[in-house]
């Protein structure tokens, strides 16, 4: 367990990210999707933290072969996926564990997959019961629902499921069983999740295609897909920290560079922009993923705003919005965030407590909370082994001095977080 204090350096700054972690989900997926083509794929930035090490450690335990060089990486995969000889760790990531789920369901041979204490305790059930009931044989604590998972990989039959969650995680993972089926699937969502599995997948040449109804159609692969060859955006999720550092400091200005402007990873910064912040968007290429730069200017106090909409859109990026509303002028709301409940914290829970200690007013709710604006002050704060929690509250030591417990997890999904905060701030 490590802990950092952060403290307020300088009254304004010019702050440009050209070194925002790569982005997690990609990173993410190109480990695992490199897997189903039977050509070598060439990945540039690969993000080189625990849990997408851990995703491109599985790849090679499942047979692929590997070469780094820094962040570039090649994946050769093999010709046929191997039965690993230990258990697949996948650290703290449920993205891993959730899309391996899917992929190994349709792949001959025993699997077990497990994580840290954290990930060891989010629910499983919800890709589970839906893989179960295509033909996948899954096991695990709590018949199923908690890891470790105990994965019979074999044949599936295909399958037209309404997902009850609107998750990302949860569709990626119904795709990829879906590749694998033995006849054309169908998956809907109430709300579009983020869809960088079928972009990136279309892109290699399978057929997944999203129809006028809402009902995603996925074919199943009657050929390996042809290699990847990307250079990995750097992540909207990871930039946010940045962007709302600069729209709570006065005449702050922060630029991040390269980074992906899918419409369903920015949505935060949406929300930021309608709190009051100046935005501007700035796409440079567009080939797997749209991508460019977002500039983020301080435009006076924030004020209150409603999130009850696009929720899959920025679940992630809730904690660190929450600072921003923490400072706003009025009552902030958040609704239809119950998926805050099983992240690697209840980030409701922690993000309130956090905000109690801060002096901040606020109001739980069971599927979101209210953040009544104020004055934050010096607080310590235990991140329960989240980093979105930990980082969200050293930026809050833009403000006042903040001492934040258990920061050790940040390195799961921002390596170098600290090297630029620290331009910014006073680190202990």
């Amino acid at each position: 367990m490590k802990n950092v204090i952060v403290s307020p350096k300088t009254e304004s700054f010019t702050l440009e990210c050209a070194e925002i972690a790569a982005d997690k989900s990609i990173s993410h997926r190109c480990a695992m999707f490199s897997l189903l083509s039977n050509k070598p794929s060439s990945i540039k930035n690969f993000l080189l933290g625990e849990d997408t090490l851990a995703s491109l450690s599985i790849a090679q335990q499942l047979g692929a072969k590997v070469k780094r060089e820094g962040a570039n990486i090649e994946i050769t995969p093999p010709t046929k996926l191997s039965e690993p000889s230990n258990i697949l760790d996948c650290g703290n990531a449920g993205t891993g564990m959730r899309l391996y789920a899917g992929l190994l369901s349709g792949i001959e041979g025993s699997f077990i997959l497990t994580g840290d204490k954290y990930l060891r305790s989010r629910p499983m059930n919800r890709v589970a019961i839906p893989l179960r009931s295509i033909g996948a044989k899954i096991d695990g604590r709590e018949e199923g629902n908690l890891a470790p998972l105990a994965i019979r990989g074999g044949n599936l039959s295909s399958f037209k499921y309404e997902s009850p969650i609107d998750s990302a995680q949860v569709k990626s993972a119904l795709i990829l069983a879906a590749l694998q089926a033995d006849s054309p699937s169908y998956y809907k969502e109430s709300l579009l999740s983020r869809d960088h599995t079928e972009r990136m997948l279309s892109g290699m040449g399978a057929s997944v295609t999203l129809q006028e109804d809402g009902w995603i159609k996925i074919e199943p692969l009657e050929k390996p897909l042809n290699p990847l060859n990307i250079t990995v955006p750097a992540d909207p999720s990871s930039g946010f920290f940045f962007a709302v550092a600069a729209a709570i400091t006065p005449n702050a200005t922060t630029t991040i560079k390269n980074v992906t402007l899918n419409p369903t990873r920015i949505e935060a910064y949406k929300a930021l922009e309608k709190m009051g912040a100046k935005i501007s968007y700035i796409e440079k290429e567009n080939i797997y993923e749209p991508i460019g730069d977002i500039e983020i200017n301080y435009n006076g106090q924030l004020n209150a705003i409603t999130v009850e909409k696009n929720i899959a859109w920025l679940i992630d990026e809730l904690p660190a919005l929450s600072i921003a509303m923490a400072t706003a002028k009025g009552t902030s709301v958040v609704k239809n965030a119950k998926e805050l409940r099983v992240k690697e914290s209840d980030r409701i829970s922690t993000v309130l407590t956090g905000l109690n200690s801060c002096a901040i007013q606020n109001l739980e709710h069971e599927d979101g909370y209210e953040i009544i604006g104020g004055e934050i002050k010096p607080a310590t704060i235990n991140s329960h082994g989240d980093h979105r929690i930990a980082m969200s509250f050293a930026i809050a030591g833009l403000i006042a001095k903040m001492n934040i417990e258990d920061t050790a997890c940040i390195e799961t999904s921002f390596p170098n977080f600290f090297d630029i905060l620290t331009q910014i701030a006073n680190i202990n």
